[in-house]
């Protein structure tokens, strides 16, 4: 179930010229062997066109796709509101050519377009749970998903290893002068221990953010595991089952980036009616938005209106005016209350003085966290 919230802001201070700030967005890099259908998926969920092949290295640079995210309560609401333009949230797609083993030593393309990666909230590592005899590998296209898994994640330790290595003795340096230091310093040699016997920085029950943030350390990120399977799996139970349990307890969903292709273009109606063709509801775009925002604990909200329809990306049990800050610090700091009604109230009512009317508007203040289907009519003070 999706968390929306639609907002309305009243600025209570007239002269006070307020500046729209971007919200939230979410970033998600994709990463993976060659040849398991990462660039068909990224296609497939960006509707771009680059290059997708069944040899090694088909893409050669990074290539970044925002998507819109998927929500059918914003045409509800512009039509409610006669609104000019809907603006949904977005998710931005980064993928990067293959990995191969060795690539840490310069195997393959090496490990040079980890960095393009390495600001993205998430990472889905794209995994070959298909046969295909005719990619051109080693193994002539046989299918090895733990394989495949552990190679990935012994490039991004290494990965790893590498930056924490490359930081350490100017930090080291450092604390000789500024005793504070060396509390950083003894935190990265033991998560420098961590790494070198083989555990992803994901698998720890805490990090402390604040000593390695600015790091960008890639086991750090949430992992979503995106099995590519054939689509005849996509209803296989006893295969995913088996999938998901080489990857517990991260993250994974099962999708076909064969079938995504040829939803590709699609008008609702039809794409619709082939995913029932094969037994499944979602489209591989919408499991992996879903999981993406559960693996990083967010969700949306709106502001609505006669100009515009928005939604914006908030972490879950955001209070009232944190989700205001999100649009504007100033909102945050200035804020009054907010009066709230429940979306449904407001479909089923028709309006938002009908729902006034029938006593489904309440008042809450800044102790107030937001709920699914909150409708929020923000206050506050803007001083100059």
């Amino acid at each position: 179930m999706w968390m929306i919230l639609v907002v309305k802001i009243i600025c209570q201070s007239p002269a006070a010229s307020v500046t729209i700030h971007i919200y939230m967005s979410v970033s998600i890099g994709i990463v993976g062997l060659p040849n398991v259908g990462k660039s068909t998926l990224f296609n497939a969920l960006t509707n771009s066109d680059i290059l997708a092949a069944n040899y090694p290295f088909a893409t050669i640079e990074p290539n970044t796709g925002i998507v819109p995210v998927p929500d059918e309560r914003l045409d509800v609401l512009q039509k409610m509101y006669s609104a000019e333009k809907v603006i949904p949230a977005n998710v931005t797609f980064v993928d990067i050519a293959g990995l191969v083993a060795g690539a840490s030593k310069g195997e393959g393309l090496g490990n040079q377009f980890l960095a393009n990666i390495r600001q993205c909230n998430a990472i889905v590592h794209v995994v070959r749970a298909f046969e295909n005899s005719d990619i051109l590998r080693h193994d002539n296209g046989a299918v090895h998903p733990k394989n495949d898994i552990d190679i990935i994640n012994t490039e991004l330790i290494l990965a790893d290893i590498q930056t924490i290595e490359k930081r350490l003795p100017a930090l080291q340096k450092e604390a000789k002068a500024k005793p504070a230091s060396k509390i950083v310093v003894s935190y990265l040699e033991e998560l420098l221990g961590k790494l070198q016997a083989g555990t992803p920085l994901s698998a720890l029950d805490s990090l402390e953010m604040d000593h390695i943030r600015d790091l960008h350390l890639l086991t750090a990120k949430p992992v979503i595991y995106a099995f590519n399977v054939d689509e005849n799996d996509l209803t296989d139970e006893s295969t995913q089952q088996e999938l998901a349990a080489l990857v517990a307890p991260a993250s994974c969903i099962f999708i076909s980036a064969k079938l995504e292709e040829e939803l590709k273009g699609l008008d609702v109606a039809d794409a619709h009616e082939l995913l029932e063709s094969y037994g499944v509801t979602d489209t591989g775009l919408m499991k992996l938005i879903h999981a993406a925002y559960n693996t990083l604990g967010l969700q949306s909200y709106l502001t609505a209106g006669p100009k515009e329809v928005r939604a914006w990306t908030i972490k879950q049990g955001s209070t009232a005016p944190q989700a205001a800050g999100v649009i504007h610090g100033d909102f945050e700091k200035g804020f009054i209350a907010a009066s709230i009604v429940d979306y449904d109230d407001l479909v089923a009512t028709g309006s938002e003085q009908a729902a006034k009317a029938a006593g489904k508007v309440r008042t809450e203040g800044k102790d107030y966290v937001m709920q699914p289907g909150d409708i929020v009519e923000f206050r506050f003070n803007v001083t100059k």
